[in-house]
């Protein structure tokens, strides 16, 4: 198994505003191979941002790749968009191979 993370640093006071970008938007990722689950953690929070990291389970890191070369992938993003100041800082990716 593979386990995909990205953390996001967000500005306080637009925890509310990014939790619902992310319930709302379509993931487009029940239809694709390999996938197993996906969850968005929201972490501690203090003066200068909350952190939050989406958490994805994969089969393998082949198909979590091939996810990320597809349309399905191109069309979930699409509806990422967040109003400015949002975001404080582009999302740090981080893989995982399973172990145990």
């Amino acid at each position: 198994m593979f386990i995909a993370m990205n953390r996001f640093r967000i500005a306080p006071g637009s925890e509310e505003v990014f939790e619902k970008l992310w319930r709302e938007r379509e993931s487009h990722l029940d239809d694709v191979p390999g996938f197993r689950e996906f969850h968005l953690l929201r972490g501690p929070s203090d003066e200068e941002a909350t952190l939050f990291a989406s958490h994805t389970v994969w089969d393998s890191r082949e198909a979590f790749e091939a996810w990320t070369e597809s349309e399905n992938f191109k069309a979930a993003h699409r509806q990422a968009r967040a109003p400015q100041g949002t975001y404080l800082e582009h999302p740090k990716f981080e893989g995982f191979e399973v172990v145990l």
